[in-house]
């Protein structure tokens, strides 16, 4: 079964090619996906790595959690699951949008 690694305080430069070469070394690496800015398109600084197995993943936290990569120290961990979003936000002090207009909306306003 594979598990999904979380892989954080990565550089801008980041690829997903050297994510998977260094994890490689732990254990077949399954999937790699650095996570981009969609404009910029540099990594956001962390990405995930799926590794094939168990005891690939438990390797890779081992080896790599808390050592360089590029010059930084980098954080490797088991990943969360995805959490559903449920929906629109709401803003906390309720209501909804409206338009009161000019002079805070009561009376005593200009009139057309």
């Amino acid at each position: 079964m594979n598990k999904n690694l979380y892989v954080g305080n990565l550089t801008v430069n980041a690829t997903e090619d050297v994510l998977k070469e260094n994890f490689g070394t732990a254990g077949t690496v399954a999937a790699v996906n650095v996570i981009k800015d969609n404009y910029t398109k540099q990594s956001k600084g962390f990405g995930f790595v799926e590794m094939e197995t168990e005891e690939g993943a438990r390797k890779a936290i081992e080896m790599f959690n808390g050592g360089k990569l590029d010059g930084n120290v980098i954080v490797v961990n088991e990943a969360r699951p995805k959490r559903d979003q449920g929906g629109p936000r709401r803003d906390s002090r309720g209501g909804g949008g409206g338009y009161r207009g000019g002079n805070g909306g009561g009376g005593g306003g200009r009139r057309y």
